[in-house]
């Protein structure tokens, strides 16, 4: 059997139990609770493999050894947070979030922030800002998803994007998050284990460490340099974004809401933590790889950086492995999608609604009629972009991150913020990174020496929300806490 045969014969299968999981979902999904919250009852190895699943997805396996090929081993400043961030998760917002889910009725991020902060203003402009983001961000899954199908059915990636849309639009609709927990575990079984498989392989193609290094060093020579060919403010920017930038990731800690015993959060980071350093394994080698690779002169230099891993993979893996990694890959991208769409959709029909004042009644219903129009919208956005899938998922992660990272982080660790500083943060951190990111698209004005648009929009609106605060709150602020988020904030 050839190796496209089998990648053909492995992406049908996957299709096939996407399906199940679908049908199987949907008639476990009965509640707007079940849709956005997974019933509340998950444990704490799903929690940990779903959460590594929709971390990575398409950003690290199509992106990531793509933005590795381009600009050298700077790009590993985007990975190296993994060591920190799913301890900053658990410890900062975990906890607190779940007590907050068991004192009231809290589905959703902005639920948790209109709760905080006693402030309507406060979930909406935060569901405003989850819903752009989320486009972005969906658009570089979808983009990823997309580049993979096209690379298992050779439909072209247009073609690839409507109908990766189509499928994971069918079981996230019918199945919600539920869906997406179901088959999270599996991927991220499933890639953990193909991402070692690919970096022994890698290893065996380039000759070991020693040999792509020679190979790259030979044509590159600033290829491997502690920033690669970042400037340092630039790496460093992308490690600060990407470290701290995940307590605003509503896909990730949107989960600890659904986690059935908040007791065991105590052992999340190390079992979430060693699945992504697993996975990191691919993002890292097949960059090299493929660099090592043109510099020897074996592949021609890759027209499109996004194509690392299909030329690898396609040239160079054995064909049951390409065929697993390539359905595996679909597969993560499908379950990160599953997550955008079920925070984007709590955004439509919960939590704007009832910030207006005007919540619906079947929320449920218009869950998933929500889902169905952010999928589409994501679909346009990938298929009109022609952006890089890294660059999608950055602008989505910094967005996220200085949009809900001071509001949430600090204002459910600190008694004395304000829903004023609440509302100013969001804010800042919408409009800023909007403005600079729509301004360095046309050429009108990019930031000095590399350094990310995100790191700059996240310091500025935690600036604001600790000087907003200080302002206006104090121990005024605290005292008029209701007691039991006191009691959350304090524990």
């Amino acid at each position: 059997m050839s190796v496209r045969t089998l990648i053909v014969v492995v992406g049908l299968l996957y299709g096939a139990a996407t399906a199940v999981v679908g049908i199987l979902a949907a008639r476990r999904t009965r509640t707007a609770r079940d849709f956005f919250a997974a019933g509340r009852g998950i444990g704490l190895m799903a929690l940990a493999l779903s959460t590594m699943s929709a971390s990575l997805s398409g950003f690290a396996f199509i992106g990531g050894p793509g933005l590795v090929y381009s600009v050298g081993f700077g790009a590993v400043f985007i990975v190296l947070p993994a060591a920190v961030t799913n301890a900053l998760a658990a410890w900062v917002l975990g906890k607190r979030l779940r007590l907050l889910a068991e004192i009231r009725p809290v589905l959703t991020l902005p639920d948790a922030l209109r709760l905080r902060f006693d402030s309507p203003a406060a979930q909406g402009l935060a569901a405003v800002s989850i819903l752009v983001a989320v486009v972005g961000y969906l658009g570089a899954n979808v983009l990823a998803m997309g580049v993979a199908v096209d690379v298992i059915f050779e439909v072209g990636t247009p073609v690839g994007i409507v109908v990766g849309t189509a499928l994971v639009l069918g079981y996230s609709a019918a199945g919600g998050i539920v869906a997406g927990i179901w088959t999270d575990v599996l991927q991220g079984v499933w890639m953990a284990v193909a991402s070692v498989l690919v970096f022994v392989t890698v290893l065996e193609v380039g000759g070991g460490l020693d040999g792509l290094s020679t190979a790259i060093l030979g044509a590159d020579p600033g290829f491997l340099a502690p920033w690669g060919h970042l400037t340092p403010l630039g790496a460093m920017g992308f490690y600060f974004v990407f470290s701290v930038g995940v307590l605003g990731q509503p896909h990730v800690i949107h989960k600890f809401l659904m986690l059935r015993d908040p007791r065991k959060l105590k052992w999340f980071p190390a079992l979430a933590t060693l699945a992504l350093v697993l996975m990191i394994l691919l993002f890292v080698g097949v960059g090299l790889a493929m660099k090592a690779l043109v510099a020897q002169g074996v592949v021609p230099p890759l027209d499109n950086p996004d194509d690392a891993t299909p030329t690898f993979l396609l040239g160079f893996a054995p064909a049951l492995l390409a065929a697993l990694v390539f359905s595996g890959v679909a597969a993560a991208i499908m379950s990160t999608v599953n997550s955008f769409l079920s925070v984007g959709a709590a955004a439509v029909s919960r939590d704007l609604p009832r910030a207006l004042g005007r919540p619906l009644g079947d929320e449920l219903r218009a869950g998933r009629i929500a889902t169905a129009v952010i999928c589409v919208a994501a679909a346009v956005t990938a298929l009109s972009s022609g952006t890089l899938v890294v660059f999608l998922g950055i602008f989505g992660w910094g967005l996220f991150a200085s949009t809900l990272v001071p509001a949430l982080a600090i204002g459910l660790n600190w008694s004395g913020a304000t829903a004023s500083a609440a509302v100013a943060s969001i804010a800042t951190g919408l409009g800023l990174t909007v403005a600079l990111e729509v301004a360095g698209w046309f050429d009108l004005w990019t930031l000095p020496a590399g350094l990310p648009v995100a790191a700059v929009t996240l310091l500025a609106s935690i600036t604001v929300f600790v000087g907003v605060s200080l302002l206006t709150g104090g121990r005024d602020a605290a005292e008029s806490l209701d007691p039991d988020v006191r009691f959350v904030l304090e524990a």
